[in-house]
């Protein structure tokens, strides 16, 4: 049996997930061609490696075997990467961090900005990711560092307390129910909604609604909190946007600005990572600036 790396990581992103469509996503591969791959994988090995079925995928007997070693075999090649990289002089790096919406577009750009310019030879990568989703990734090895609320499951990663994320309701002044400070999410449910284009809070809200057996009248999408903020403030609907975006736009958007009582809309970030010896030294470099940097 000839498998490469891509292979494993493939392999292990499609049992993680349980889907080859979101695992070849997790390797940045296309569908087509990370089923060409999976397919090869069983044909070299004359074996079956996944039972797949309407729901997704599950690995066989073989698959878990294979799963087992690959994970091994990865672990390994991060040690060796971090120990090569006590050694390397002159040479750039990149970090992978994986982050749900909020701590990229609200905490992370505060964060990372005197970090790297002390650090230039270091570049870093960043995607956006739900926190289960985060969670399985950084412990399979995908990325160094993920930024996660406390609805994942961590087990086995190492974490830090990184932050507080709170969302908020936002609406016109002169909306019925601007003058309420505080709202259930329940509350907002059958008015008008201005989303997110795509994006992990995006999801998640939908995630939330469709709990309560409802599905968002959306009047549009857009790609900012900003212009989020804008529209509604302009009456054009509701929006669901962290608390320091909505306080941020209070400023231009003629906003109010609600508290949302529901436990999910306060959210409590981690980072984390797979293990403190697997890091590079700029891996470890950036865990611990991001660790001893805590907000509220």
């Amino acid at each position: 049996m000839r498998f490469d790396l891509t292979d494993l990581r493939l392999f292990l992103a499609v049992v993680d997930a349980g889907s080859i469509t979101h695992g070849a996503t997790e390797a940045g591969l296309s569908l087509p061609a990370a089923s060409e791959r999976l397919r090869d994988m069983e044909t070299t090995g004359e074996v079956v490696l996944l039972y797949r079925g309407r729901r997704g995928v599950a690995p066989t007997e073989a698959g878990e075997a294979l799963a087992h070693h690959a994970r091994t075999i990865l672990h390994q090649m991060a040690q060796m990467r971090g120990e090569l990289g006590r050694h390397a002089k002159g040479l750039r790096a990149t970090v992978r961090i994986l982050a749900n919406t909020a701590a990229i577009t609200e905490i992370l750009p505060g964060r990372l900005a005197p970090w790297m310019p002390a650090h230039p030879q270091v570049d870093v990568e960043l995607k956006e990711r739900q926190s289960t989703d985060i969670a399985r990734s950084v412990a399979a090895g995908f990325a160094e560092i993920g930024i996660l609320s406390s609805a994942a499951e961590t087990a086995g990663l190492t974490l830090r307390p990184f932050a507080i994320d709170r969302l908020v309701a936002v609406c016109a002044q002169g909306h019925g129910l601007a003058e309420r400070l505080q709202l259930r999410f329940a509350d907002l449910l059958y008015h008008p909604f201005i989303g997110l284009t795509d994006g992990a809070l995006q999801q998640h809200i939908e995630m939330q609604a469709a709990r309560l057996g409802v599905k968002l009248k959306i009047r549009v999408a857009l790609r900012s909190f900003e212009g989020i903020c804008r529209l509604a403030g302009e009456g054009v609907g509701i929006g669901v946007v962290p608390e320091s975006a909505a306080q941020r736009a209070k400023r231009s958007a003629r906003i109010a600005i609600a508290q949302l009582q529901d436990h999910w809309a306060t959210r409590r970030l981690s980072v984390c990572v797979r293990s403190d010896e697997a890091l590079t030294p700029p891996a470890r470099s950036l865990f611990e600036h991001l660790a001893s940097n805590t907000r509220p």
